[in-house]
This record gives C-alpha cells, sequence and structure tokens, in this order.
C-alpha cells in the first residue's frame, strides 16, 4: 500500500453524495469512482468531484477501500462483494439488517487482512471525542441523550430506531463500563417518535429518545456523574461540565426565593466536520493496517441493541407479553 489511498462510494444518495465530497477533499486520498443504480445521479456526483463513474465490479477492482453508502438492506451483499475484491470497507450505519450475516461479515474481513469500519459518524464529532476524555475521570450513573427533529426528504426505510436512535445507542455503550442487561422501550405516532431505557450490569441506565415528528431539530447528550454533570450538544459541538452545585434560600425584600448556582466549566472543543474525520480516520486505518475507531463488532451490537428496542416496542404494544431482558 502507497501513503496514498484509492478510495470509491457505492450509492451516491443523499449521504453517499457527502462522502464522494470528503474523498475529493483529503490529503493523501484519491477518488477514483462512484458506482449507483442510478447513473445519471452517479454521473452528476462523478462531475462534481472530478472522477469518474464506473460499475461496482470495476470500481471494487481499482479502488483500495470504498464507502458503501446503500440502503441497509443491501449492505450485506455490497461488502461481501468487496470483501471478495479484496477491498478495505466502510459500512455506514446500520452494519446490517441480519446479525448472523453481520458476524460472518466480520469473520470474512478478518479472515481476508481486510479493515471493515462501520459509519458511527457521531463518534467522530468534536464534542464527543472531548466527551470521551471527561467521562474517563469520572464515573457516571446515567446518561440522556435526544435525536429529534421533524420529518426529512430523504430515505426512511429504516425505523426511527435503526435510522436515528442507533447513533445514541452507539455512544453510550461506547462509554459505558459493562454490558446491557435489559431493555425497555416505548413508542407513539406509529413509531415516529420513541423512547428506551437501556440498564447496564453495574446498575447504570441510559434513556434514548428518538423522534421524527419534532418540530425542534435536537442533538443532544447528557453523562450524570458522582461529582459533575456534562451536557454535550452534537450540533453546536459543545460541552459543558456542571460541577459543586451550591442551592440555597434567598431573602430580597421579605420574598424567599431559591437560588441554585453551580460552577460551569467549558473545555475547548476543536471544531471540525464529523464526517471527514471519520474518512480520514477510515484511511489512516486503511493505510497502517490498525483497527479502526468503530469496529464490525461496534457496528453489531449497536444492531444487536436496536433489535432488542424494536422487540421491547413489540412487548410494549401487547400488555399480555411478559418482560424479558436482554440478551
Amino acid at each position: 500500500m502507497t501513503d496514498r489511498v484509492r478510495t470509491g462510494v457505492v450509492g451516491v444518495g443523499s449521504m453517499g453524495r457527502h462522502h464522494a465530497r470528503v474523498y475529493s477533499e483529503l490529503p493523501g486520498v484519491e477518488l477514483v469512482g462512484v458506482a449507483d443504480l442510478d447513473r445519471e445521479r452517479a454521473a452528476e456526483v462523478a462531475a462534481a468531484f472530478d472522477t469518474r463513474v464506473r460499475d461496482q465490479d470495476e470500481l471494487l477492482s481499482v479502488a483500495d477501500a470504498v464507502s458503501i453508502v446503500v440502503p441497509t438492506r443491501h449492505h450485506e451483499a455490497v461488502a461481501r462483494s468487496a470483501i471478495d475484491a479484496g477491498t478495505h470497507l466502510l459500512v455506514e450505519k446500520p452494519f446490517v439488517d441480519d446479525t448472523e450475516a453481520g458476524r460472518e461479515i466480520i469473520g470474512a474481513a478478518r479472515a481476508s487482512d481486510l479493515v471493515l469500519q462501520v459509519g458511527h459518524v457521531e463518534r467522530f464529532n468534536p464534542a464527543v471525542q472531548s466527551l470521551e476524555d471527561v467521562v474517563a475521570e469520572v464515573d457516571p450513573i446515567a446518561f440522556a441523550a435526544r435525536r429529534q427533529g421533524p420529518p426529512v426528504d430523504r430515505d426512511t426505510s429504516d425505523s426511527v430506531v435503526f435510522d436515528l436512535m442507533i447513533h445514541d445507542i452507539d455512544i453510550v455503550c461506547s462509554l459505558a463500563d459493562a454490558p446491557v442487561s435489559s431493555v425497555t422501550a416505548a413508542g407513539i405516532r406509529d413509531g415516529g417518535h420513541v423512547l428506551a431505557q437501556l440498564t447496564f450490569d453495574d446498575g447504570t441506565a441510559a434513556a434514548l429518545t428518538a423522534s421524527r415528528v419534532t418540530q425542534r431539530r435536537i442533538r443532544d447528550l447528557s453523562v450524570t456523574a458522582e461529582d459533575c454533570h456534562v451536557e454535550v450538544d452534537y450540533v453546536d459541538q459543545s460541552v459543558r461540565i456542571h460541577r459543586h452545585s451550591l442551592p440555597e434560600y434567598v431573602a430580597t425584600d421579605g420574598d424567599v426565593r431559591y437560588r441554585h448556582e453551580s460552577v460551569i466549566e467549558r473545555p475547548t472543543v476543536e471544531t471540525g466536520e464529523p464526517l471527514k474525520n471519520e474518512l480520514s480516520s477510515f484511511a489512516d486505518a486503511v493505510r497502517t493496517g490498525e483497527q479502526p475507531q468503530t469496529t464490525g463488532a461496534d457496528g453489531l451490537r449497536a444492531v444487536e441493541l436496536a433489535t432488542e428496542v424494536e422487540r421491547a416496542l413489540e412487548r410494549s404494544a401487547d400488555p399480555e407479553t411478559p418482560a424479558v431482558v436482554y440478551p
């Protein structure tokens, strides 16, 4: 492998187009082509980013590494083709729609000594990377995440759990020190708004909300620990740490009022585009042969838990079905 990584994108819809754009901008990376069943769309993207339209097999044969950004139901087939061609692969989230297929893909990539990364882009949000340093120094008690907004104009064949909540499932599992022991969930508006709770073996818990029917775009995460409360805004890429809470009652002109103050720290966060960080990390893993930051095992764990959330939704809709614990 030379220092220059030849990359391609299979599937250039709304998200795949951004993969192509970023590859065309990264130093040490050459975008050698894009493939899509919609040849007109592929041609438009190729022209925009100075590359070529290729059919899938040709692209896999000339690229060192590809992003697979097709609908989830096609991930397995394209991933297997990439592995057969000896091409390193980044598979967008959700990794697969069948967990057994996911295990087989992980095994096949390992046997072929190929880098397999799963596209959980929020791991590469600078605010989350800053949060990881904070959490390493505290003892988390609970996590809470909200990923809400109005309906979007893109492929939403994946449920709100697999499309939105899976991001936060991956994040909280990467921050927690224990495996998940139970999963509960409830949904409203035909599953367009879902609330789930994950309980971990060490007693910590995560409350997750995902919605496509909220008329305000919210992307945030909070971590409660013994001596602090940490708030992350994914959109603003900001972190705030609340420490040393000082509640007191204050008398003013004969009125007694409650005041609650705390020291707020704002760690410096090096802002940047998460997708650019993600694809740069993928290219580095391909170049060095090191394990990627988000592995196939990480992607599979997120899929397994998202599946458990959907099963919990089914149980909550049928009061006669007894609750069960994960796995």
